[in-house]
């Protein structure tokens, strides 16, 4: 009996699922020019399931997208440890796609070099790795414009073929640093219903950094709020309970958006006014 139990045991351990991302007691901290370190954010606790899409928001300044660079591998965090599937992170995370806000398209390649670059680097054949980005540009509506360059493109469709080119490569893990800011409202739109159509189908855990709260509940699972810096942390973590699948324009008709958007606001607003006090009260020509 002993020994079954033992057995039992060691079964429940070995299915155990970890966290696609898990920052524990992680701070971020710079030297300073004049000495001394800034603290931008205190330790913090987070952990992003498999198939989890989470929003991160918060003032401006409150190292939402530093929090998303320290999962990226691109900042060693100052304190605590950053653990990619339950293995600690060491050097960049190979194991995760990163959508920055502004677009990495170089203006010399046409729109399918562009989106092959990566599966061409990683020592793909060429044949394959364009046959592959011409599949997925079909799929984000591109199918015509693969002959073209990024200058004869818009802005909504640059981001379609950044999209593209971050998700060819299959990443387990899908990191998004405001990667919509630069568009008008209705480009945003039809940008966060494709990326949800785009992720529902295999569900990868997401990160998504974005200072527009509506965004942020259409799209997410969770909403997590920082609050104000400097030592910015976690002060909000929100569930979000709207059925899937949604209509990012529709979902934000529905009672229980307002109701989460108004909890989440409740919480948010002061440190929105925190961040900008502190901007207010800078000296003339601080931070030139």
């Amino acid at each position: 009996m002993a020994q079954m139990r033992r057995r039992l045991s060691l079964v429940e351990t070995s299915t155990v699922v970890q966290p696609a991302v898990s920052l524990t007691g992680v701070s971020i901290a710079y030297g300073l020019k004049s000495g001394g370190r800034y603290e931008a954010v205190a330790p913090v606790n987070l952990s992003v399931e498999e198939g989890e899409f989470t929003a991160i928001v918060g003032p401006t300044g409150c190292g939402k997208s530093t929090l998303l660079n320290a999962a990226a591998g691109l900042i060693r965090p100052a304190s605590g440890i950053v653990s990619i599937f339950g293995q600690k992170l060491d050097g960049l995370n190979q194991q995760a796609g990163y959508l920055f806000q502004a677009d990495a398209l170089m203006p010399w390649k046409t729109v399918l070099e562009n989106a092959s670059i990566g599966l061409e680097v990683a020592g793909m054949q060429k044949g394959e790795a364009r046959a592959k980005a011409s599949a997925l540009l079909a799929r984000v509506g591109l199918k015509t414009f693969l002959d073209r360059y990024p200058h004869q493109l818009s802005g909504g469709q640059r981001k379609r073929v950044a999209l593209a080119q971050m998700l060819v490569r299959n990443p387990k893990i899908l990191l998004m640093d405001e990667p919509f800011g630069p568009l008008d409202a209705q480009t945003r739109l039809i940008m966060g219903e494709l990326l949800i159509d785009l992720w529902q189908a295999d569900r990868k855990a997401a990160m998504f950094v974005t200072h527009d709260l509506d965004e942020a509940i259409a799209l997410a699972d969770r909403v997590i709020i920082m609050s104000a810096g400097p030592s910015a942390t976690i002060i909000g973590d929100f569930k979000v309970d709207i059925p899937r699948p949604r209509d990012v324009a529709e979902v934000r008709a529905d009672r229980r958006f307002h109701d989460l958007h108004s909890a989440i606001w409740s919480v948010l607003r002061d440190e929105v006014r925190k961040a900008y006090g502190q901007f207010a009260a800078e000296p003339e020509g601080a931070g030139a």
